[in-house]
């Protein structure tokens, strides 16, 4: 099996072949799904290793005394035989991990063959193929956790230890300095107990992290900001504890720890930086300074951690194994969430290359994983596979015939989309009559009523529904609502133009599917209106038929949300991407004409950026890149077509061109039009198929396929591999 070693003495990192460890007795052996690297710890260590003799010693004063002590009992030649004997061998990297168990040693009946578990120990979860694990080391992964945030147990249980030594209690306020790995992880398990938490981080990217995902404040440790949001939290009298997350030489942390904790307050060692307390801001304040050893009670106990010997609940409540089995629990529950950490995923057969990016900073990472080839071997980390539903096909294809007359529409809904994006284009259209808008409240409804000339205004949804009268019904409302209203529209036997997107989940889109195949109505439109802009529909055609695969760039600079922006409930409006990636999906499938076969999505950590992947049957791939850091000056929406020697390009629907060999045609003129991304097209088109009975203008069969791609991102992210669309025709 292949395992990551160093040699301390030159520095050399290797990914060693070495002989598969044995099944010994009390535990377990475990394959390897995904392993963390410890960017503070492990890269310390590597970064050691690099030193000259000197600086070893430098770094280490503690083994330099051990040296002394042992020249002065065993001589000058005999110490530096053991010194340089140990120092040039290979050890192991690596602490944290989750794998599948693969075979269970003797005395072991709490897990079994193919079980998922979440593994500790610099001894025991290394970074290797296979590792036997003892008993007091390793916990089952709850249903539902992705084993690669799995992966993230040992760190997590070393955070969680040291909000135990903190004591917190709810209500209180605790400054974590230092945003790496550990200061994340504190600051969300502080923020999960009630604990209100200032971070201080020279990092910006890191403190905008913590803060999204729960700190009240966070800033430079020189920034005023943060004595400010102190003072403020607080009322000046401090914090109540103080969380020391960082490395490194510099005494500022405790220093600052100092300065803004309250009289009495508790000050706790987490990370390894310099300890030279300053004796008179402690003593005056009173201050207990603590330390937190590891992932918990029993770590560096032979007898515990070896010979599986647990120490009694009645007196030792959270042991190092608890604390791994709680952390996990708590991913499972929600209380943590450890994917915006991800910075990296990494095949471990990359796995120097990827200590040598992050040694010489080339990767900026908080937390970066290995996936290992046997991932796809584990119950929980197999390709994901999604299954694209099979559509029904009623028998009558075809709306029933029209009465003849205006084509009547119904609005559920009428809020700042529809009123900006759609009803302008319908209002005063021939051939339409605004007949009804349904909204939650009267005063809405009226004000829409009397804004676009609809004929009747209500709250009634039923009423709309069962009036013979209306033709159409436009679903306008949260996203949360899509999915059941044109379920109960398909079954009254309207025609339905629903806005993106159509489903949040699986489920959702089986129930819209299911009320086709009972109604008998597939008469369904999705307001994926970009294959609609006559710019871009003017670019294909010019661009012409595609001979090979092609490849496609789409760059979506999305832009920041406003605070109170009701995008931001993903408990129940699902994720932004969820609200309108399927714009993307659609539009990218309709150029390449097919739908995805496979979904692959990563994510930087420290914002909301995605990256996603997209597959198609004839090799064709679609690279999305939805981006929400981007500065506001730049075009909301850019894209690249590239095949046969020829590119398409298009910017913002506002400009685009075909370049060919040497020439580049410009579609219209090269100057820039008014920005038209096809809406009044889609209405048009929407309108004509409810007018005749003719074909709704995108199948049902590719807006169920995109909506199944759209929903399969978050899958993908979490698993690190991509998802198979099955089913796909």
């Amino acid at each position: 099996m292949k395992q990551v070693v160093q040699n301390y003495k030159s520095g050399e990192l290797a990914l060693l072949d070495v002989p598969a460890p044995g099944c010994k007795p009390g535990g377990v052996l475990v394959r390897s799904a995904f392993s963390l690297i410890s960017t503070g710890t492990e890269m310390m260590k590597v970064s050691e290793a690099g030193m000259s003799m000197l600086g070893k010693a430098r770094s280490r004063p503690d083994q330099v005394a051990k040296v002394v002590q042992s020249v002065a009992a065993n001589g000058v030649p005999a110490t530096y035989r053991k010194v340089m004997g140990k120092l040039d061998s290979y050890t192991p990297l690596g602490y944290s991990l989750c794998g599948v168990v693969e075979q269970v040693g003797a005395g072991i009946d709490d897990v079994k063959v193919g079980d998922v578990v979440a593994c500790a120990g610099n001894e025991h979860a290394l970074h290797a193929e296979l590792n036997w694990v003892p008993k007091n080391l390793y916990a089952p992964v709850p249903d539902g956790v992705a084993p690669r945030h799995a992966a993230f147990g040992t760190v997590g249980s070393i955070a969680l230890q040291g909000v135990r030594q903190g004591e917190s209690r709810l209500g209180e306020v605790a400054l974590v300095i230092g945003l790496g790995l550990i200061g994340q992880l504190v600051t969300q398990l502080l923020n999960a107990s009630g604990v209100r938490v200032v971070g201080v981080d020279p990092d910006p990217a890191r403190c905008e992290l913590a803060e999204r995902l729960g700190a009240a404040a966070c800033g430079d440790p020189g920034s005023a900001s943060v004595e400010s949001a102190v003072a403020e939290l607080t009322g000046g009298m401090g914090v109540d504890q103080v969380y020391l997350a960082a490395g490194g030489s510099s005494n500022q942390p405790v220093e600052l720890a100092a300065r803004l904790c309250r009289d009495r307050g508790r000050v706790i060692d987490i990370g390894k930086c310099r300890l030279d307390l300053p004796w008179n801001a402690y003593y005056e304040k009173e201050l207990d300074v603590r330390f937190s050893r590891s992932y918990g009670p029993g770590r560096y106990d032979p007898e515990y951690e070896l010979q599986g010997r647990d120490y009694p609940i009645g007196y030792v409540r959270w042991t190092e194994r608890r604390n791994l089995a709680c952390f996990l629990d708590l991913i499972a529950r929600g209380s943590v969430d450890v994917e915006p950490l991800v910075s990296h995923v990494a095949d471990f057969e990359d796995a120097v290359e990827t200590y040598r990016r992050l040694e010489e900073g080339e990767l900026k990472a908080v937390a970066v994983l290995f996936r290992y080839a046997s991932a796809g071997d584990a119950p929980a980390v197999e390709a994901p596979e999604m299954t694209v539903p099979e559509v029904p096909r009623p028998s009558g294809r075809t709306a029933p015939a029209r009465r003849s007359g205006p084509v009547r529409l119904a609005f559920v809904g009428a809020g700042n989309y529809a009123s900006s994006m759609l009803l302008p284009h319908l209002t005063g259209r021939d051939g339409v009559e605004l007949s009804t808008v349904v909204t939650t409240t009267a005063l809405s409804a009226a004000n829409a009523r009397r804004r676009f000339g609809f004929g009747k205004a209500t709250t009634d949804l039923d009423a709309v529904l069962g009036d013979p009268a209306v033709d159409a019904v436009f679903v306008v409302t949260r996203h949360s609502s899509h999915a059941e209203l044109t379920r109960r529209a398909l079954l009254a036997g309207k025609a339905v133009f629903v806005e993106k997107p159509l489903a949040l989940t699986e489920e959702e889109l089986a129930g819209v599917l299911a009320a086709v195949e009972e109604s008998g109505n597939d008469r369904i439109q999705v307001g994926f209106n970009r294959r609609f802009a006559p710019l871009l529909r003017e670019a294909r055609e010019l661009f012409g038929a595609r001979t090979g695969p092609a490849s496609l760039r789409y760059l979506v600079n999305a832009g920041r949300l406003e605070h109170g922006s009701w995008y931001l409930r993903q408990d129940t409006e699902g994720s932004r991407f969820a609200g309108e990636g399927g714009h993307f999906v659609d539009t990218a499938s309709w150029l390449l004409d097919a739908d995805p076969v496979s979904v692959y999505a990563a994510a930087p950590a420290g914002n909301e950026d995605l990256q996603i992947v997209l597959c198609y049957p004839d090799g064709s791939t679609a690279t999305i890149s939805y981006v929400t850091s981007g500065p506001s000056s730049f075009p909301k929406e850019t894209l690249d077509l590239v095949a046969d020697g020829k590119v398409l390009r298009l910017d913002d629907f506002t400009r685009a061109a075909v370049y060919d060999g040497r020439r580049r045609q410009w579609v219209g003129s090269r100057l820039p039009k008014a920005r038209d991304k096809g809406q009044n097209a889609e209405l048009a088109a929407f309108v004509r198929a409810v007018r005749t009975g003719g074909p709704m203008p995108v199948p049902l069969e590719s807006l169920a396929a995109t909506t199944t791609a759209t929903l399969a991102v978050p899958t993908a992210l979490a698993s690190g591999v991509p998802v198979t669309l099955a089913g796909v025709r």
